[in-house]
């Protein structure tokens, strides 16, 4: 299935005529709920007293392994994700099911990073002790408002054609820079480890 990004979304024209279109302010709230899920994040990562871990799992070598491969499972996810909006958009060809891998990628990729983040907040905290570790901080908990928000606008009528993928762009690229300052870091530091 393929659709066009100016199409209609949720059955509304993507550019309403001007009496039609919704008011700039209907984009507050889902910025208002990324701002306060980053920043409500963020706080309680900085205020919260580190524990050294939270879970670890039997076969590998340490919770960083663990949160490593996780981290690295949810981006392949994320790549899949990225791949099925051009599928749905017709920017590539695709079978008629790639609406459905694009929702069930983002997903898994959510559920899978869900405990990394857990782990990272509970046992780690919001650290800043070097640039790699404070830009993984902030991106951390940024990825989880710009989720946020992306959420909020899909239930939202008379999108504009651009809106969604360039949230979901912005979401992927923010994973994608999560990945680089912890999996890959990791892997190259340590080793492609269990």
């Amino acid at each position: 299935m393929t659709a066009d990004p100016n199409a209609a979304t949720q059955g509304y024209p993507a550019d309403p005529p001007a009496h039609r279109r919704p008011h700039p302010a209907r984009y507050l709230v889902p910025a208002l709920v990324a701002a306060a899920v980053a920043v409500g994040l963020g706080a309680y990562g900085r205020t919260h007293d580190p524990t050294g871990t939270a879970f670890n799992l039997a076969g590998f070598s340490s919770t960083s392994a663990v949160k490593s491969w996780l981290a690295s499972t949810a981006f392949a996810f994320a790549l899949v994700q990225l791949v099925s909006a051009f599928m749905v958009y017709g920017r590539l060809p695709g079978p008629s099911w790639a609406a459905a891998l694009h929702r069930w990628s983002g997903r898994v990729a959510f559920l899978v990073a869900v405990p990394v983040a857990v782990h990272c907040l509970y046992a780690l905290g919001f650290q800043t002790y070097e640039p790699r570790v404070l830009w993984h901080s902030l991106l951390g908990c940024f990825f989880f408002g710009a989720f946020s928000a992306k959420m909020l606008l899909l239930r939202s009528e008379r999108l504009p054609g651009w809106l969604l993928p360039v949230a979901g762009g912005l979401v992927f690229v923010v994973l994608t820079s999560i990945w680089l300052t912890s999996a890959l870091w990791f892997f190259r530091t340590f080793g492609v480890t269990t």
